[in-house]
Formats: C-alpha cells, sequence, structure tokens
C-alpha cells in the first residue's frame, strides 16, 4: 500500500451569469506530485444547467471541458499548455478566470489513492 501523500483539487463550475452568482459543479481535478498523478473528472448534467439558465447552449461548454480534458491529459494535439509540466497544467487550471468555466479556490489533503481520492471527490462535489 502507498504512503499518503499530500494533493490538491479544486472544483470546475459552469457560472453562466456572474452578477447572479449561480454556479454549477461540473467537474474535479486532482493534483499529487509524489504519486506523479494529475487527473479531470467531468460531468455536465443538461438539466440542472437549463434550471439556472435556460437560455445557456450546452453544445459549447461541453466542447470546452473536452478541450480542457485534454489538456490536462497532457494530449499534444491539445497544444502548448498540455506540453506543460502537470503541476502547471494544475495551475493553468485553477488559475482565477472570469470565463463562464471556472475553478474553486484549491483545496488540499492527504492520500495514499489519488484515483480513488479523485472519485470520492467527484461523487461527492459534483454528482
Amino acid at each position: 500500500m502507498s504512503e499518503s501523500r499530500p494533493f490538491s483539487y479544486a472544483v470546475l463550475r459552469v457560472v453562466p451569469c456572474i452578477e447572479r452568482g449561480e454556479r454549477l459543479n461540473v467537474g474535479l481535478a486532482l493534483f499529487c506530485r509524489q504519486h506523479d498523478f494529475l487527473d479531470l473528472e467531468t460531468r455536465l448534467s443538461r438539466k440542472r444547467l437549463a434550471a439556472i439558465a435556460p437560455d445557456l447552449d450546452p453544445e459549447p461548454v461541453e466542447a470546452r471541458l473536452k478541450v480542457i480534458r485534454r489538456v490536462v491529459e497532457g494530449d499534444p494535439a491539445a497544444g502548448a499548455l498540455a506540453e506543460l509540466d502537470p503541476s502547471d497544467r494544475f495551475g493553468w487550471l485553477t488559475a482565477p478566470s472570469s470565463t463562464i468555466l471556472q475553478s474553486s479556490e484549491v483545496h488540499t489533503g492527504l492520500t495514499a489513492d489519488p484515483a480513488a481520492e479523485l472519485k470520492r471527490l467527484f461523487e461527492s462535489l459534483v454528482l
């Protein structure tokens, strides 16, 4: 069994209208340097999105989530950001933004199994 190591995570949110302050959790990214782990889980509930933003087309949001996933995975076809090391890719994802997709503040914890921790947090905070 692996030893527990520190990790960082952030929730990815759709913020259709900054002025209204409404947001919908659609993803979770987790980074653990000592376990050489960076991954992202996403799921956009069209029904929940329509409840807070009935006029927002979900297609561009889903397309953007796919691009973000490719960057996090380090897919060379995703461009220069995907070529950064995992720490820098996590930093890019969690940087403050005023776009429709925003990251929460970064939270920390300890884990021996980053993949299981990602699944647990995703189920708790997004699903």
